[in-house]
């Protein structure tokens, strides 16, 4: 049976280029392909390509359509069904052994069945009706306990982060543009605990650690690379390529235009 084009549209919360992932969601990729990145490495995800997008972590994808399609199905696994969930079977959460903030998850045909059988319940803009929606994410969730016991740890772990080694998340994410309060929150701390044991880590308060950090990778990359300003800044965690440029010059004393002018 061939899955068609109107299952490209979500069950769940659209995902968004970058985003701090409020709730565990089930993505299956149909058309073209995407990279996912976590601040560590590059994940890529193909046609066929099924995952879980954990809950509490950084995410940053980058979409490659198809002959103009990227057509996708994303499955939320909030809180509140995970809880009915839990009433309803008995599970053993056990202790999580995944470090990754997406988890490609191993191809079996009662998963791909899964897939196949969402077609008759999609209406209008490929919305599943909400009368069958939690009876299908029941079914996925069970399929995917049987398949990975193992992933009861992480999807039914309710707790907030725990506190963490905060120079290593710090080093791994600051390219990521969030709150400090959700940097303080990732890393398991309140607001002034974050910034008390931030200035004493790197003896250096956040903002200005993070913008350093990031002009600094910007200078290598323009002078040993010649990337262009407009391709990084983004990518870097800048909002747009005026405030870019701006701190750039005020910092190396040159716009990064000049150079990378220089350079070429």
């Amino acid at each position: 049976m061939k899955v068609q084009s109107t299952q490209s549209c979500h069950l769940g919360p659209e995902i968004s280029p970058e985003q701090v992932i409020s709730e565990h969601f089930f993505l299956y990729i149909l058309k073209g392909s995407m990279t996912v990145y976590n601040g560590g490495k590059l994940q890529e995800a193909n046609p066929g390509d099924c995952c879980i997008a954990r809950k509490n972590h950084l995410l940053r994808y980058i979409k490659r359509p198809q002959d103009g399609d990227f057509l996708k199905i994303v499955i939320a696994l909030d809180e509140l069904f995970l809880k009915k969930f839990l009433e309803r079977h008995s599970t053993d959460p056990g202790n999580a052994n995944y470090d990754d903030s997406i988890l490609f998850l191993k191809h079996n045909q009662l998963l791909q069945s899964f897939i196949y059988s969402l077609e008759p319940y999609y209406r209008g803009e490929a919305e599943i009706d909400e009368t069958f929606a939690d009876i299908k994410r029941e079914e996925l969730l069970l399929i995917l306990l049987r398949n990975d016991p193992g992933l009861a740890a992480v999807l039914f772990n309710f707790g907030a982060p725990e506190k963490i080694d905060l120079a290593a998340f710090m080093n791994q994410h600051y390219r990521f543009n969030i709150s400090l309060e959700r940097f303080a929150f990732l890393t398991g701390r309140s607001l002034s605990a974050f910034k008390r044991d931030f200035q004493k880590e790197f003896n250096e308060t956040p903002g200005r650690w993070l913008t350093r950090k990031r002009l600094d990778e910007a200078y290598f990359l323009i002078r040993n690379q010649n990337q262009k300003p407009s391709e990084i800044y983004l990518d870097l965690g800048f909002e747009d390529l005026s405030h870019f440029s701006f701190a750039f010059k005020k910092q190396f004393g040159q716009s990064p235009g000049e150079l990378l002018k220089i350079k070429l």
